[in-house]
């Protein structure tokens, strides 16, 4: 017997849960999102380093996705490394602007954004589902003050930043690369202190928290070796918790698990940097 409903009649396939993975076959060189983030966005304009991160491959969930393709345009920025970046207009406003290397979820993010309205973040990784979380999170709370980059946080801080333009510098986390072959590996480098003082304007504070110790050592030897930066602790070492830093999930864990957490809280000096075209040296990507 043949069926006689018609085309309507037909069950429809169930619209994806907003916290469901979503798997999309793309036609090769289809873009993952069309008007989100760009895979490669610096292609090959600039040079190849040795990196300080590594690209994490996980699903992006159906919110995530329409977060990416709905916002981006409005709150996105791919690191392209074509063009200075007017950082009032890109905020719409003329508040201080914090920028954020490695924000993981963006939760600690979301949380710093709405306690602090009157600073802007510009928040910084490549990790996919990470950067349409944040986005969810900031349209959810009604977040204007933050800004999602996407690319590598070098050619950002080198090509896109005026000099003195940043209120502040925040690396909660970096990738340790433990194994002693991959400590060329770590962001905290002199040449990236460097290039980081030549963006901070004078006064701005650099803070970095770490849950691996000898990381926290070595971020401690170099950050206090720089000429242009200096500890805001007396005495020197490493600083209490400050308020303004969320204690993420990520780092409950690893408190529980008996792992110490070591802030560095750096203030850039008020002498004036050399020129950055003075440096021969560039450091890893961030």
């Amino acid at each position: 017997m043949s069926d006689s409903r018609s085309a309507s009649d037909a069950p429809q396939p169930a619209a994806p849960h907003p916290g469901a993975s979503v798997r999309h076959t793309r036609a090769k060189g289809e873009p993952r999102f069309p008007d989100g983030p760009k895979a490669d966005p610096a292609g090959s304009h600039f040079e190849r380093r040795i990196r300080s991160f590594q690209p994490r491959r996980s699903r992006v969930t159906a919110g995530q996705a329409d977060a990416l393709q709905r916002l981006w345009p409005l709150w996105g920025l791919d690191i392209d490394g074509q063009r200075v970046i007017d950082l009032g207009e890109l905020f719409g406003n003329d508040h201080p602007v914090v920028l954020e290397i490695g924000f993981g979820m963006g939760e600690a993010t979301a949380q710093m954004a709405a306690a602090d309205p009157h600073t802007g973040i510009l928040a910084v990784d490549v990790h996919t589902p990470g950067q349409g979380n944040l986005l969810g999170l900031a349209e959810r709370d009604g977040l204007s003050n933050v800004r999602v980059a996407n690319g590598d946080a070098i050619i950002l801080l080198r090509e896109m930043l005026a000099p003195d333009s940043l209120a502040g510098l925040r690396v909660y986390f970096p990738d340790p690369w433990p194994k002693k072959r991959h400590h060329k590996r770590r962001l905290i480098q002199p040449e990236f202190l460097t290039l980081a003082a030549t963006r901070l304007a004078p006064g701005a504070v650099l803070h970095c928290a770490t849950d691996w110790e000898p990381y926290a050592e070595q971020m401690l030897e170099v950050l206090t070796a720089h000429p242009d930066f200096e500890n805001t602790v007396p005495g020197g070492g490493f600083a209490p918790r400050p308020a303004h830093r969320p204690l993420t999930r990520f780092e409950g864990q690893g408190l529980d698990k008996g792992h110490v957490v070591n802030d560095l809280l750096f203030r850039r000096v008020q002498h004036r940097v050399p020129s950055l075209d003075q440096h021969q040296e560039q450091p890893p990507t961030g």
